[in-house]
């Protein structure tokens, strides 16, 4: 594709700041971030020389071939997996009351089978030292917006796929964190279900907005979902692209049928299609 035609479809070449919005708070910052795993023979490099800022209220899409590093750069973020060098921080805002800095959802249905819906909801908040009658009415005021209120007694053994990650979503959301980590939090989920909790999503993130570092291997989701969609080179993961994804908010299913979407679609694939094929080559 042309230049211009890139600038139809929202794509842009990745110069740190500027692409991300000059002028807006950064709130996830990584510079020279590097993580090599040791093994009996040589290190295996995950990550390398790896930059990336996330604006504050940014929802920003994570994509790249299997094995790329995503999953790690996002345990790195969250404070689950410890950087070899470089830097990566989440900058905390000026006065956040005693929230947490980050919330994570994994693909798994990370949740208690021992707990209750509600308790699974409340349990940030329990931990954080809410009194019992408060962080009840949080994690049930949450409960009615992904619509699991009359499940609030229920275990998650009672539950389906769909409505576990429900619960999972809604416990990340109701801790109040400054940052959302979402790591394929849809990944696991049959088709329809996936899209419907990713209508869900968009509903609740247009509430307050808050920063979220989402990790997908959908792009038809990435595009969907996302202010901004960074690609990741095979296998040792480092940035090769970013996309301005310019469509308005708020967003509905119905993008994802116009010739805009398709474009904005394509033109990412065109560029992750070389690394999944080098990712394949070396696991050949």
């Amino acid at each position: 594709m042309t230049i211009d035609a890139l600038r139809r479809v929202g794509v842009v070449g990745y110069r740190r700041c500027r692409d991300a919005g000059c002028g807006v708070a950064a709130k996830i910052l990584a510079r020279d971030l590097n993580k090599a795993y040791s093994t009996r023979g040589a290190p295996i490099q995950a990550i390398r020389d790896f930059d990336l800022e996330v604006q504050e209220g940014e929802f920003l899409c994570l994509v790249g071939p299997s094995g790329c590093g995503k999953s790690t750069f996002l345990r790195i973020v969250a404070g689950l997996v410890p950087s070899s060098s470089g830097e990566v921080r989440i900058v905390p805002g000026p006065s956040n009351g005693g929230k947490p800095l980050n919330s994570i959802v994994f693909q798994e249905y990370a949740i208690f089978p021992w707990k209750t819906v509600r308790q699974n909801v409340a349990f940030g908040l329990e931990m954080r030292g809410v009194p019992k009658r408060e962080r009840d009415e949080v994690a049930d005021r949450w409960l009615v917006k992904v619509g699991l209120r009359k499940f609030a007694d229920a275990f998650p053994r009672q539950l389906s796929g769909g409505m576990k990650q429900r619960v999972s979503i809604a416990r990340a959301f109701a801790n109040d964190p400054e940052v959302l980590l979402m790591d394929e939090p849809l990944g696991a989920l049959d088709a329809q279900t996936r899209v419907v909790l990713q209508q869900e999503l968009l509903r609740l993130w247009e509430e307050d907005k808050k920063t979220v570092l989402y990790v997908t291997h959908s792009l038809d989701e990435a595009v969907l979902l996302g202010d901004r969609v960074v690609l990741m080179t095979a296998h040792p993961g480092t940035h090769k692209a970013s996309y301005r994804i310019d469509f308005p908010r708020p967003r509905a299913l119905e993008l994802t049928a116009t010739p805009e979407f398709a474009r904005t679609t394509f033109t990412i694939w065109n560029s992750l299609q070389e690394e999944v094929a080098r990712a394949m080559e070396m696991q050949a």
